[in-house]
């Protein structure tokens, strides 16, 4: 089997050590990390198969983890800016939700996963809506596949919500949704590590307890993962006792889901009872932070919940609301955020930060033992980082502070997953850029006219 040799690179391994080896290599055959640690202990390859790459002056991350997306968002960037949440989703998000087909899902999917790679992600769960009409999960699984990432699938539901103003639309009857989720847990499971599927109701007010049982019991027999919006913003709480008479934590624990396969979503307005509750339960947390300013939902208590032992993972949030797929910039703002919020330069630092962008995240997704970090019989997902093709990471003292706080998607050079390389010199390798550019475009106008959203002035 040919293998892959990184050769002279400076390695973040973000191993329990956090060990950063200054001149190292890592061997990758097939899908898996084979060997990894000084460049000293390196002997050239005797199979001429074999690819050895000088990496000198450049940094290898472990891959980025984007633990919350919603990829068909991708066509409706723009479109709702300076709204509070409410006014996004009725004026803008559900109605163009509400005309999605096949075609539109695939490429806004296709789009996402490619600007991913630009800012070395990796790892992506895609949040998917419920479904306005059938057959809206299988393209964007394809465009897994087609690109090369590692995709988590959430099957979206929603059986309720419009005495709270959700848009009837997208709603959709409870034994079809359910149906469909095994469906998709029956054909994907264990047909391609890369391609998981999870269940994701779009929030506790916008789902009855009989979907929500049926969850419990999908979750039961198939060992699935759940990932559902809590408490992005005082509505939800409210929203949720008013249906099911208890509040978010309450709820989920009487199901029998809130349990270590739970990924709570934003948790901006958690309460300290929620955090203990939370922590005791195992359950993880999504933080969104550049999502949460964009539409003043506030600031999530990150730090006081990693105290608490929960696993946090942070994420882009669909590109609606944010208005990128850029987890370089989320670094940033999830550093900087917590630092103001807090007046204290420690309440987040760049370490922490980057923890919960690779194993934390990992942790917060049930993935630890496989990816998050650059050790030996891991899954080969990684990005290579070149400081020199921004002026921004220049000049480079500290390799984590510098991606954290000084850097941008240029900088990533080449990202890795499952062994394979999928951006090379800035450029994806399985699907055509240009292509995807195009009609990503097209689907784009077109959604945004079926819909009906109109283009809101900047001023």
């Amino acid at each position: 089997m040919a293998e892959l040799f990184l050769n002279h690179a400076t390695i973040v391994t973000m191993n329990p050590q956090r060990e950063i080896i200054d001149d190292g290599f890592i061997r990758i055959c097939g899908d898996h990390i084979a060997d990894l640690g000084p460049s000293s202990r390196f002997s050239q390859p005797n199979d001429r198969m074999s690819i050895n790459l000088d990496m000198r002056g450049k940094i290898i991350f472990p891959g980025l983890i984007n633990t919350h997306n919603h990829m068909f968002q991708t066509l409706t960037k723009g479109l709702g800016d300076d709204r509070v949440l409410a006014d996004w989703l009725k004026d803008m998000t559900f109605p163009a939700a509400s005309y999605l087909d096949e075609e539109s899902v695939y490429w806004a999917a296709v789009c996402a996963c490619l600007e991913g790679f630009h800012s070395g992600t990796t790892t992506v769960l895609d949040y998917m809506y419920p479904h306005p009409k059938p057959g809206l999960s299988d393209p964007i699984i394809k465009a897994f596949l087609d690109t090369g990432v590692r995709g988590l699938f959430g099957r979206g539901m929603m059986d309720t919500g419009q005495q709270f103003g959700l848009d009837p639309r997208i709603l959709q009857d409870r034994d079809a949704a359910l149906a469909d989720a095994e469906r998709l847990l029956q054909k994907y499971g264990g047909r391609d590590e890369r391609v998981s599927i999870w269940l994701a109701p779009a929030a506790l007010w916008s789902n009855t307890e009989p979907m929500l049982k049926g969850l419990a019991e999908l979750q039961r027999r198939y060992g699935a993962r759940l990932t559902v919006h809590i408490s992005e913003t005082p509505f939800d709480r409210q929203a949720t006792e008013t249906l099911h008479g208890h509040n978010e934590l309450r709820v989920l624990e009487d199901l029998g889901l809130l349990n270590n396969k739970l990924l709570m979503v934003h948790s901006v307005w958690l309460t300290d009872q929620d955090i203990s509750q939370a922590a005791a339960a195992g359950a993880a947390i999504s933080h969104n932070p550049v999502s949460n300013m964009y539409l003043s939902s506030g600031v999530a208590p990150i730090p006081e919940a990693r105290r608490c032992g929960i696993p946090v993972g942070l994420a882009t949030d669909g590109p609606a609301s944010n208005n990128a797929q850029d987890m370089v910039e989320v670094l940033k703002f999830t550093a900087l955020l917590h630092k103001v919020h807090h007046l204290d330069p420690l309440a987040m630092t760049a370490g922490q930060v980057l923890e919960m962008a690779t194993i934390e995240g990992a942790r917060a997704l049930g993935l630890e033992r496989k990816i998050g970090s650059l050790e030996v019989d891991k899954k080969a997902d990684l990005f290579v980082f070149n400081p020199e093709l921004s002026l921004k990471a220049v000049p480079m003292h500290d390799p984590v502070s510098t991606l954290v706080y000084a850097s941008s998607s240029q900088n990533v050079e080449m990202v890795i997953v499952d062994g394979r390389i999928v951006l090379e010199g800035g450029k994806p390798t399985l699907i055509s850029e240009t292509e995807t550019v195009a009609a990503t475009r097209q689907v784009a106008e077109n959604l945004r006219r079926r819909a009906g959203i109109s283009i809101k002035p900047a001023w």
